[in-house]
């Protein structure tokens, strides 16, 4: 990325506030920020401290649920950056079951931008999700990669795709009333080490890993898939997703622009499950659940876009990513075992 590109005035003691830090991108974005030598982070989650999935040293962490407008205020009191990555979300099981509470994730952004505002905060991201283009794009596993254009007209997913649509406009809105700088990146399956996996919130990459593990470790001849396996999709490693992140909210020709956050390499389940077996070294029957919550037939990020402003996207393969997030999750379920605490115990 251009020097150009990047505005930020921030200083490494100006305070940033990161909201649903205790959850897996939340958690990598604070150590992100530690890494690259910023002293004064604030994480906020509304779970309690011993159920975050990280906690980095040095970072101040309060316990706050943000959907309250009180403690929205105290969240965001003295920051110059706010970034939103709070909201009640999980994998395809859990967005179809729980959609309206998924849907209430909207009272924090519109209880955090406005307190972010009131506060003086310089610039505010929002993390939105893929889910809020129109699904009738999707409907095929050979679809066309989405452009942030086909978002509308809007038919987004169900519950959590209608929430993150209707929130991307409020950060529109308030850049265009009151002048506020905000960031909108539209997240595609985002998965890695310090994720969820297991419990019901997880997604398919460590879901698929979690099974390998299991099979293994009990002798399992079969490995059980949602849907057919031919449902497709594109999948972003957790180190992309951060710095994407950083790259986005201080690109001002990205102002209050939607933009995808994803890799544009487009898998199968049935292609991300035998990486997942490639990984743990077994090969596995496929059993085909195909009354099980499964999502869109196709989806893929079109980043078009994005390497034109930022002349960069995220390229991390899936076959390099798993096979990280693999040897992680096989180290927790060994410890989960061994009857040590995990992040599936934790989280």
């Amino acid at each position: 990325m251009a020097d150009t590109q990047y505005s930020s005035t921030t200083k490494k003691d100006d305070l940033i506030v990161i909201a649903g830090a205790g959850g897996f991108i939340g958690g990598a974005l604070a150590r992100y920020f530690q890494n690259k030598g910023f002293t004064n982070i604030r994480a906020v989650d509304k779970k309690p401290l011993p159920l975050w999935y990280q906690r980095v040293e040095g970072v101040e962490n309060l316990c706050l649920d943000l959907t309250n407008e009180e403690y929205c205020k105290i969240a965001v009191r003295g920051a110059k950056e706010v970034y939103n990555l709070a909201a009640d979300m999980g994998g395809m099981g859990f967005i179809e079951r729980f959609r309206i509470m998924c849907l209430r994730s909207i009272l924090i952004n519109t209880n955090l931008i406005e307190a972010a505002y009131n506060a003086g905060a310089d610039r505010y991201f929002f993390s939105s999700s893929a889910c809020a283009y129109n699904v009738k794009l999707q409907e095929d596993p050979n679809c066309l990669a989405l452009k942030e254009s086909d978002a509308y007209p809007a038919f987004s997913e169900r519950g959590y795709g209608w929430e993150k649509l209707v929130s991307e406009m409020f950060c529109q809105e308030y850049t265009a009333e009151r002048g506020m700088k905000t960031a909108i990146a539209r997240f595609h399956n985002v998965y890695g080490p310090w994720g969820t996996w297991d419990g019901g919130r997880e997604k398919a990459p460590a879901a698929m890993c979690r099974k390998v593990a299991e099979a293994k470790d009990k002798g399992i001849c079969s490995l059980e898939i949602w849907g057919d396996g031919t449902q497709a999709r594109s999948f972003m490693y957790i180190d992309d997703c951060v710095l994407g992140i950083d790259k986005i909210m201080h690109c001002d020709a990205l102002n209050a622009t939607p933009v995808n956050l994803g890799t544009s390499e487009m898998i199968s389940i049935n292609a991300l499950a035998d990486i997942a077996m490639e990984c743990g070294g077994i090969k596995l029957e496929k059993k085909y659940l195909l009354d099980a919550p499964k999502g869109v037939a196709g989806r893929n990020s079109d980043n078009t876009f994005i390497k034109s402003v930022l002349n960069w996207e995220p390229s991390i393969t899936i076959a390099d990513g798993l096979k990280k997030t693999y040897a992680w999750i096989q180290s927790q379920y060994d410890d989960r075992k061994a009857g040590k605490s995990t992040v599936k115990d934790i989280a």
